[in-house]
């Protein structure tokens, strides 16, 4: 049976973006089962005694299977190695993350991988990414995964979808790493930290 995951920020006894997880799990439950009844995770997480940072981790399939709470400690990114996997796809949140840690391990000195598909950039092994090119914020336009964070920074006209290949990393200086659980701006990296 298939199983996904949205992964969500509780802070001060909130959660964080709502609207967008909601929206993400009962699409991907209609692509997976067709029409369904649609939930509210509102309904399944209790966030009043999460004062600090939390990661809320909801499974699911037809129905919400599990949730649970974990608290959150930021892991600190300085460094990323360019991935080449063309068939790489995550683009449903699912628990199976083989894939995505096969990569990671190929991190070699770095903190982290920056995964290429197809000659295009598109996440890292947990977080979306934005390249600053001296003007705006531009994210790949293919990513693996279609977090929900990016999706408001998108409504909210902060980035601007780009297909960004590896060549085009010379017009970028900086490096943004963000997901639910990281705030955009609190990871952030110098361009010369990316290489194969």
């Amino acid at each position: 049976m298939c199983r996904f995951i949205e992964t969500i920020r509780i802070e001060g006894g909130e959660i964080w973006n709502l609207p967008y997880h909601n929206f993400r799990l009962n699409e991907t439950r209609r692509m997976v089962w067709g029409k369904l009844p649609e939930l509210d995770l509102a309904e399944f997480i209790h966030p009043a005694p999460y004062r600090e940072r939390t990661r809320c981790r909801v499974v699911y399939g037809r129905e919400v299977e599990d949730v649970s709470y974990i608290p959150y400690h930021l892991r600190q990114v300085h460094s990323l190695k360019l991935v080449d996997c063309d068939e790489a796809d995550y683009s449903l949140k699912s628990t199976d993350r083989s894939l995505l840690d096969k990569l990671f391990a190929r991190r070699g000195e770095k903190d982290d991988v920056l995964i290429v598909r197809n000659g295009c950039l598109t996440d890292t092994s947990i977080a979306n990414v934005a390249l600053w090119n001296g003007t705006e914020w531009h994210t790949p336009s293919s990513p693996l995964l279609k977090g929900t964070h990016r999706r408001r920074l998108l409504d909210e006209k902060q980035l601007v979808e780009r297909d960004i290949t590896v060549d085009d990393l010379p017009l970028y200086s900086r490096i943004r790493l963000f997901n639910a659980m990281i705030s955009f701006g609190e990871i952030e990296i110098d361009s010369s930290e990316l290489g194969y």
